[in-house]
């Protein structure tokens, strides 16, 4: 079973290593210029996953969640556009952000709390949900929808 088949059917970390670890493998199988989203609670490894993805592309800048600035652009073997949708009320928000005026190929578009925005996630953006069990070990799930 390939990687994506097991975030289909779920992956566990134990730690914040693991996670970093899982997405960068996970970032050889994301297509150039993708939207990911990024489902789940606060605290559950979102922004850890998120700088897996960065060590993969060879992004060397600190990474951290750009909740108070709304988004952070890196740049490495990709361009990896990092936004925190929380503070936002709408797609209409986004839309005044024009970060996509920032994009340069090839990209990634990294969206913690999509939901915020979910009017504006185009139908082939990728989503992984995450989620604590009870024994404080990180699920993490490819879904095909935001649901």
């Amino acid at each position: 079973m390939n990687l994506i088949e097991q975030l289909i059917h779920g992956l566990d970390s134990r730690s914040s290593m693991e996670s970093e670890q899982l997405a960068a493998k996970f970032a050889s199988f994301l297509p150039k210029n993708t939207i990911l989203c990024l489902h789940g609670d606060l605290g559950v490894g979102k922004t850890t996953f998120v700088r897996g993805l960065a060590r993969a592309w060879e992004i060397g800048e600190p990474i951290t969640s750009p909740t108070f600035n709304l988004y952070s652009i890196y740049r490495g073997t990709r361009q990896l556009v990092h936004l925190d949708a929380y503070r936002l009320g709408s797609s209409a928000d986004l839309d005044a952000l024009m970060i996509e005026d920032f994009f340069s190929e090839p990209w990634c578009f990294a969206i913690e709390w999509p939901e915020r925005i979910a009017e504006a996630i185009p139908e082939n953006a990728w989503h992984l949900h995450f989620n604590t069990t009870p024994e404080q070990v990180r699920r993490i799930q490819l879904k095909r929808d935001k649901h």
